[in-house]
C-alpha cells in the first residue's frame, strides 16, 4: 500500500507541476507588425519600400518586406508614412524649461524643493517621448533630479525616454555651470559635490562624486554661456590641467566627457585633453574643426538653441540679450564648415532653452544650413547611438535591437519637416503614441 501511495503522489505532482509553472509564466507578449510606404534604417541612409518591421517583446525580430509575419501578430497599418528608429536627442535638460524672463526662473527654481521640481521633469519627459524622442542625453541638473528620472523611468513608474544623464555639470566658481551671482550670505555657494571646483584635484573630486550617485556621463562646461550672467561668453573657464584631471578620470571610470564650449580656444584645449564631444560650438575655427576630425571628436551643434536665443533677445535681460544676439550667424558659419570638413556630427537641442517638444525642428534647421535630410536623419539615429555608447542597443531598424520606432508622414527625405509631425511612437516594444 505504501508503494502505490507513494507512486498515487508522485503523479499528483508530476501532472500539478506544469500546471503551477504555467500558471506563474507571464503571458507571451503578442508580437507587432509595423507596415508603412517606406523604412528608413538608421544605419545605411538609404529609404527602403515597403517598410515593415515585427516586433517580439522589447526586441525588433525581423525588417522588410520579406520578413515572415507571425501568427496572432497585431498588424498596424501606419499607410504613407516612413518608419525610423526613434530619434535620439544627445543634449537635452528635461528638469527645467527656460521661459522669456531668467529672473523670474530664478525666482521660481529657488522656491521649488526637489521633489516638486521632478514633477516637472516628468511632464518634459513625456512630452519629448511623445514628439519622438526614446533616447536621450541629460547633460546637466541640480539636486539629482536628472538621475532620480532616469530611475523612475526604467523602473517603469512615469513614462518616458530613455536617459542617459550626467547629475551636476562640472565648472569653475562664477562659470557657467556655477550657479547665478546671489550674495554667499542668501545663497550658499555650490561646491564640488554640486560640479563646482577649482584646480586639478577639486575638480577630479567633482567628478567622482557625480559617478558616484550614479552619472552616466560626465558633463563640464569648458566656456562661458548665454544664459550665466557674470561670465564672458568665450573666455575658457577650465584650465588643462583641470581638464586632463576630469576627462583622465571619468575615462578610467568608463564615463564619455561633454563639453559646453561656446569659445574657439575653450573648445580646442578640451579636445587636446581628449573630450568626447563638442556642445554648442558657435565660434569654432576651421583649424578645431580640423583637429575635432582628425581626433573623431563629436560636436553636438545644438542649431536650437542659437536660433532661438537669438529669436527672443529681445525678451532677455540686456547682459543675456547681448551674448545671444552674438550666436546665430557665427553657428551658421561654424556648422557649414564642421559639414564641409567632415567633423561627425551628433544630434542635439539644448532643449529647456526652447520648450521641450519641439526637438524635431533641429533637423529642420540643419537641413536648411546645408546638411542632407539623410545625413541629418542619422545624426539622430547612427551617430547620436555611437556617441552614447548605446548603438549596441538603439539607433537602427535591425533585428536585434531595442524596439524603438517612430512613423513620420510621407518621406522625410523629401520633406524633412514631416519629423515634426510624429504619428507612432514605440519605445522599448510599448506603443506609446
Amino acid at each position: 500500500m505504501s508503494a502505490i501511495r507513494s507512486l498515487a503522489a508522485s503523479l499528483v505532482l508530476s501532472l500539478a507541476a506544469p500546471l503551477a509553472q504555467s500558471a506563474d509564466a507571464p503571458a507571451e507578449p503578442v508580437p507587432i507588425v509595423l507596415k508603412a510606404a517606406h523604412l528608413f534604417d538608421g544605419r545605411t541612409g538609404t529609404l527602403t519600400s515597403p517598410g515593415l518591421v515585427v516586433v517580439k517583446g522589447t526586441k525588433i525580430a525581423a525588417v522588410g518586406p520579406q520578413s515572415a509575419i507571425p501568427a496572432g501578430a497585431r498588424v498596424i497599418e501606419l499607410g504613407d508614412a516612413t518608419l525610423l528608429p526613434g530619434f535620439i536627442d544627445a543634449h537635452v535638460h528635461l528638469t527645467d524649461e527656460a521661459s522669456p524672463n531668467p529672473y523670474k526662473d530664478f525666482y521660481e527654481g529657488m522656491l521649488r524643493f526637489p521633489a516638486e521640481q521632478s514633477f516637472y521633469a516628468e511632464k518634459y519627459a513625456k512630452i519629448t517621448l511623445a514628439a519622438g524622442f526614446t533616447t536621450v542625453r541629460n547633460v546637466g541638473a541640480s539636486d539629482w533630479i536628472d538621475l532620480a528620472l532616469r530611475n523612475a523611468i526604467n523602473a517603469g513608474l512615469v513614462q518616458g525616454p530613455r536617459m542617459i544623464a550626467a547629475a551636476h555639470a562640472i565648472g569653475s566658481p562664477g562659470g557657467h555651470c556655477d550657479q547665478a551671482p546671489y550674495p554667499p550670505e542668501v545663497v550658499k555657494p555650490l561646491t564640488p559635490i554640486e560640479g563646482v571646483c577649482s584646480g586639478p584635484e577639486q575638480c577630479r573630486e567633482a567628478v567622482r562624486y557625480q559617478m558616484k550617485w550614479g552619472a552616466d556621463v560626465i558633463k563640464i562646461c569648458a566656456s562661458g554661456g548665454v544664459f550665466s550672467e557674470s561670465d564672458p561668453l568665450k573666455v575658457p573657464q577650465l584650465t588643462p590641467e583641470e581638464l586632463h584631471a576630469i576627462i583622465g578620470e571619468a575615462h578610467t571610470w568608463g564615463r564619455k566627457v561633454a563639453a559646453h564650449a561656446h569659445g574657439d580656444e575653450a573648445a580646442r584645449l578640451a579636445v587636446e585633453a581628449g573630450i568626447d564631444s563638442i556642445e554648442h560650438g558657435s565660434f569654432l575655427s576651421v583649424k578645431t574643426l580640423e583637429l575635432m576630425k582628425q581626433k573623431g571628436t563629436y560636436l553636438v551643434p545644438t542649431c536650437m538653441a542659437a536660433w532661438w536665443s537669438d529669436a527672443h533677445a529681445s525678451q532677455y535681460p540686456a547682459p543675456i540679450a547681448a551674448k545671444a544676439r552674438q550666436l546665430l550667424a557665427a553657428h551658421t558659419e561654424m556648422f557649414k564648415n564642421a559639414l564641409r570638413i567632415g567633423v561627425p556630427i551628433a544630434f542635439g537641442t539644448d532643449s529647456a532653452v526652447s520648450p521641450h517638444g519641439m526637438n524635431a525642428h533641429e533637423f529642420q534647421l540643419m537641413v536648411d544650413r546645408g546638411m542632407s535630410p539623410a545625413a541629418a536623419l542619422l545624426s539622430s539615429s547612427r551617430e547620436a547611438a555611437r556617441l552614447l555608447g548605446v548603438d549596441a542597443e538603439t539607433g537602427a531598424l535591425e533585428a536585434g535591437k531595442t524596439a524603438d520606432v517612430v512613423a513620420v508622414p510621407g518621406n522625410p527625405l523629401e520633406t524633412i519637416s514631416a519629423t515634426e509631425h510624429v504619428s507612432f511612437v514605440m519605445a522599448r516594444g510599448a506603443v506609446v503614441r
